[in-house]
């Protein structure tokens, strides 16, 4: 089943929709129907869906393809951002609330505003919403952001010269971890080498993850002991790129040799012992 991945802010996550029959291509914009009303958004991919994928999630139709009408409408009500998160940046500090306005989105039927923000912990925002309700007369929705979403929206520049990948290809961000720094042997980098603009774990660690894996599961587990041609001893470090590992070697020498892992006999190789 082809669908279209419509997204409604650059902050928000990808949506799915049935396209038939609209005629749709990416970079087009789009009016559906959602939960919580009609919204307006941009087509950023067209994908087949398997049936597995297809079950998982209700997939509702596209109810037209925007004409200028619609864009209109949603350029006018776009004018009022500055002074909406003015309103609501007063109403925050009325409020105590130590929270960073990000941006503001307002539903294509009228109906609902949502303030995207970011803050050091959760906070208690009852308050704040029954304000803002009073003052626009609208539903309003308060919307937690992390710092990487807060990368993803701004942009900026990555330390290898190009535009970050979280905002001009990355759909879903996932997770980066501590693990993927340690299965690339990365710690000697250092944090300030490692981190992007947004604070946390560069997005790019993810990208050789599973050639790192691959690589690691053809060498013997550190701590295995073998024997080679200079003798036996016990696997104590993996060089996963260069396919090798170093070997402590038994006796007084106690030796540090480096042994190549390969399929095939023409090169040293290290063999389990027993």
């Amino acid at each position: 089943m082809l669908v279209a991945e419509v997204q409604f802010t650059p902050w928000d996550k990808v949506y799915w929709f049935n396209p038939a029959g609209s005629d749709l291509c990416v970079g087009d914009y789009a009016v559906v129907n959602t939960d919580l009303g009609m919204e307006l958004g941009a087509v950023i991919s067209l994908k087949e869906l398997t049936e597995s994928e297809i079950v998982t999630r209700e997939i509702k139709n596209i109810v037209r393809k925007a004409n200028l009408s619609d864009l209109d409408k949603a350029k006018e009500r776009n004018t009022h951002k500055k002074e909406v998160l003015d309103t609501c940046r007063l109403a925050a500090q009325k409020n105590n609330l130590d929270m960073k306005l990000v941006d503001v989105h307002f539903s294509f039927d009228g109906g609902r505003v949502t303030f995207a923000f970011i803050a050091g912990s959760r906070l208690d925002f009852r308050g704040l919403v029954k304000d803002l309700t009073h003052t626009f007369q609208k539903s309003i929705r308060m919307q937690q952001l992390g710092v990487r979403d807060e990368a993803k929206y701004l942009g900026s520049w990555g330390p290898c010269g190009r535009g970050l990948c979280c905002q001009n290809f990355l759909k879903d961000l996932g997770q980066v971890s501590a693990e993927y720094v340690e299965i690339q042997q990365l710690m000697h980098r250092g944090s300030d080498r490692l981190s992007g603009i947004c604070g946390r774990l560069r997005c790019c660690l993810r990208y050789e993850k599973e050639t790192y894996e691959k690589l690691t599961a053809s060498l013997p587990a550190i701590g295995t002991k073998v024997r080679t041609d200079h003798g036996r001893g016990v696997i104590i470090a993996h060089n996963i790129l260069r396919q090798s590992v170093n070997v402590q070697l038994e006796g007084e020498s106690g030796a540090n040799v480096e042994i190549l892992i390969k399929e095939n006999n023409s090169k040293e190789e290290a063999k389990k012992d027993g």
